[in-house]
């Protein structure tokens, strides 16, 4: 029989990928994980993680295991509690992946809201453009553009979000004047770059204009936004980005926007973990409050 013990230093290795980081979050040397790792994978005649030049990657073995250590962790901080007749305090680490724009601009301000009502779950923010797999543990949770198709996941909608066309006041005043749709033809825009684009709800610069002369792109939200600061050309941005910053004035706002969705992502074997649900619920509530902001809605 294995050492149940032993689930702890996995689950810390799997959550943190590297032998010192799992080592320094349970106050241990790094040898003691990884003989405490060797031993659980001998005890059940299987390799559980597959070292890499970036880390220590479950293999299928581990990602198998992993939903069932997640439930064992989870049940006994729920002994503790009844038990004891005390209050765990939600503990541990969640990775949440997220688009760039959103991430920036929303969630991490927000952050500090998050630790005053949890302050012992560390939250991982991945600012991702492209799919994330929770199936694979890429993540435990996801915020995506449209709700998934396929695997074991459960998901919702967060909420709407807008899109406008902005360009910088210098710009502008150096340009023809935008007084209708054609009045485009004879402006520089920032895009993305179109063979790098992974999800179809990011192509909308088409929807616009056809043959958009494109002068920059960049597969970074955060690098098209600048861009457009810097009066290199007309960009697709975020209300919530573009409209909290003076140096952007949007084009033609009644005629251009884009609406698109924002959908919470969970693996079935999480979405009952307390420090999962946790994030999910502050998430859905965060995005809730934000509901003008991200329709720039003034």
């Amino acid at each position: 029989m294995y050492n149940w013990n032993d689930l702890r230093f996995f689950l810390e290795l799997s959550r943190r990928g590297r032998l010192i980081s799992a080592a320094r979050k349970l106050h241990v040397d790094h040898t003691t994980v990884s003989r405490r790792i060797a031993a659980l994978e001998n005890e059940m005649n299987a390799r559980l993680f597959d070292k890499s030049p970036s880390g220590y990657k479950l293999t299928d073995a581990g990602l198998r295991l992993l939903p069932l250590a997640e439930q064992m962790e989870a049940q006994s901080n729920q002994l503790y509690q009844e038990i004891s007749g005390k209050d765990a305090r939600l503990s541990g680490t969640v990775r949440l992946a997220a688009p760039e724009g959103l991430s920036a601009h929303i969630i991490a301000h927000n952050i500090g809201k998050f630790r005053d009502i949890h302050p012992d779950i560390e939250l991982e923010l991945m600012a991702e453009s492209r799919r994330t797999s929770l199936s694979k543990r890429e993540a435990d949770i996801a915020i995506t553009l449209a709700r998934p198709d396929s695997g074991r996941v459960i998901a919702w909608k967060l909420c709407d979000y807008r899109l406008r066309l902005y360009g910088a006041a210098h710009y502008l005043s150096q340009r023809p004047a935008i007084t209708k749709l054609d009045d485009l033809n004879d402006h520089d825009f920032i895009s993305y770059i179109d063979d790098l684009i992974q999800l179809p709800e990011l192509r909308f610069l088409d929807q616009i204009i056809k043959k958009p002369h494109v002068v920059f792109r960049s597969t970074n939200v955060m690098a098209q936004y600048n861009a457009a600061l810097d009066g290199i050309g007309l960009s697709i941005i975020h209300c919530f980005m573009a409209d909290h910053n003076s140096g952007l004035t949007p084009v033609l706002p009644e005629e251009i926007y884009i609406d698109r969705e924002y959908w919470l992502v969970v693996h079935e074997d999480l979405r009952h973990v307390a420090r999962v649900d946790a994030v999910c619920r502050f998430l859905t509530q965060l995005l809730k409050e934000q509901h003008n902001n991200l329709l720039g809605h003034t």
